[in-house]
Formats: C-alpha cells, structure tokens, sequence
C-alpha cells in the first residue's frame, strides 16, 4: 500500500484511494461488485434442489421434507445493500512497520468499501471497538458519510495497552443493535481471549458476515536480526529473546501456524468467507482474489 508524507485528512485519503484502488478495481471487476457478496436484503425468488456447494442456511426443510430430498431457497438481491463494518482499533492492531501497519490497512479498507457501497445508493454504518464499543457510526448513504466514517477512525485514539482483548463484545454490539439483514465486515486481526467465535456465528446467522483478516507477515515468521524485546501490543508485557536462536523461531512459526488453523477453522465452522490483507500486500489483488474466488465457488 502506497502512503502520503502528507498529514492524512479524510479527503486526501479518499481521492488517493479514488485514483490508485477504486479506478483499478472498477477495470479488473467491471462493476461487478456483487460478487463480494451473497445473500444478504434479499427477496424470495425459487427453490431448487441443494448442490454441495450451497449454503446450509438456505436449505427450506419443510419443502425437503415432503421431496424427500434437500431444496434450498433463491433470493433475489434487493437493490439497496445496508453495509455494516464492526471495527477492531485494539493495540495489536497498531502493529506493523513505520510505513504500513494494520490500522492504516484497516482505513484503506473501510474507506474503499465504504466508496464502492455508497456511490450505487447504499448505505453504510461503522461500530469502533478499542477496548470497548468506542463510538457507533448510523447507517447512511453518500460521500459525506464515508468522508465522516474516515474522520472518526483518523480521530480514535491509540490504546498504548489495555487487557487483553475482547472480540466478542464488538460481535455482541453488532448482534443486538443490527436490526434489518445486512452485509458486515468484520475487520479485526482476531487477536482475542476466546469465545468470540460463537457469538460470530450467531451473527452469520441474522446477517452476510465476511470476515477481514488484518495481519502482518512478521507476525507469522520472526527474522532473524539477534537479541531482541518482544513487547505484548495487548497487555504491555515484555520478553527477552534471541531470534538467532533456530529452534525459538521455529517455535514461533509453529505457534503461528497452529493459531492459523484454529481461525480458519473457526471461520468455517461459522459458515464465514474471509479475506486476509497483509500488510505487505496490494490490497486491490487481495481483494479481486477474494472475488475470483466466491465467484468461482458460486458457479
């Protein structure tokens, strides 16, 4: 991701993104937005029989019942999409490099999702999480509204520590105050005390939930550079160790990698899509990735 040496103000990040994401995005996909999404605002069109790759959600057991065999239903999308974004702006993810790290990331997203949405009539609200839900953004349409949605996380304030964090409380937030089907994308490095994955579950159930998996490659693989300070961005805690060490970074990665195939595997079990975005990466190839990949899945 390019940045500016420029102070960022809302509408300096909104035109950089215009030009150097939105553009290029609207050429690769040829307006062809929807295959980010699903199910979600729909109305009742038909029923077919169940292929292995529906969604279980949409099974109608009554009809499956009398058949003998699973149907499942189609929607057709409503023309307004009401598009949430619940927020992860916990400590850890203030981590990453002076150039790039995952809250910058995160705003890129938000704001270029949040353009996408708004310029076809639809609207879009934001719920902030730092160690609690910090601030609720309603749902409405425009670019004044992503312009505010941009402000409002250039303005929440950096928790240098805190305990450890909580996704599950920003899920509750979401559950309970959603009311109308939606689209929400969770954006968060999922970096959190466990239990949250239920309540994530709950929420697909009412809403089309993706989740946006904020992370950064040293994250997952230690280099080896000496003696070090790791320092725990969630709680303050220090450790002391030696990244020449062989068997510590190996360790390391394993760790990672376990943690990886638990969320995945969380994700799942939730009947969630996810789209990671590194910080290291183009943002615009992860998410025509992702695109590619739910429409080919579709088909």
């Amino acid at each position: 991701m390019n940045t500016s040496t420029s102070t960022p103000t809302p509408e300096r990040i909104l035109h950089r993104l215009d030009w150097q994401v939105i553009r290029r995005l609207d050429g690769l996909l040829q307006g062809d937005y929807r295959s980010l999404f699903r199910g979600f605002g729909v109305d009742f069109a038909d029923l077919r029989e169940y292929q292995p790759e529906d969604d279980i959600r949409y099974i109608d057991w009554n009809v499956s019942a009398r058949m003998n065999t699973p149907y499942v239903r189609q929607y057709m999308e409503d023309r307004e999409v009401i598009a949430w974004f619940l927020l992860d702006l916990s400590p850890s993810v203030d981590f990453g490099t002076l150039q790039n790290q995952k809250r910058n990331v995160l705003i890129d997203f938000v704001a270029t999702l949040a353009r996408l949405l708004t310029r076809h009539g639809n609207r879009v609200g934001a719920m902030m999480f730092g160690s609690a839900i910090q601030r609720t953004v309603p749902a409405r349409s425009g670019r004044l509204q992503v312009l505010r949605i941009i402000n409002d996380l250039l303005n929440q304030p950096r928790l240098n520590h805190s305990s450890m964090t909580d996704l599950g409380a920003l899920l509750k937030g979401g559950l309970h105050s959603i009311k109308k089907r939606s689209l929400v994308f969770v954006v968060s490095d999922f970096i959190s005390t466990p239990g949250w994955e239920r309540t994530l579950n709950l929420l697909s159930q009412h809403h089309e939930v993706i989740a946006i998996r904020l992370w950064d490659p040293r994250e997952m693989d230690l280099p080896d550079i000496g003696p070090i300070v790791m320092e725990d961005a969630e709680t303050g805690e220090q450790l002391y160790v030696d990244t020449h060490d062989k068997k510590f970074r190996k360790r390391f990665r394993e760790a990672a990698q376990q943690r990886e195939l638990a969320l995945n595997d969380s994700f799942k079990r939730a009947g969630v899509d996810v789209l990671p975005l590194s910080t290291e990466e183009d943002m615009i190839h992860a998410i025509v990735r992702f695109v590619m990949m739910r429409r080919q899945r579709r088909r």
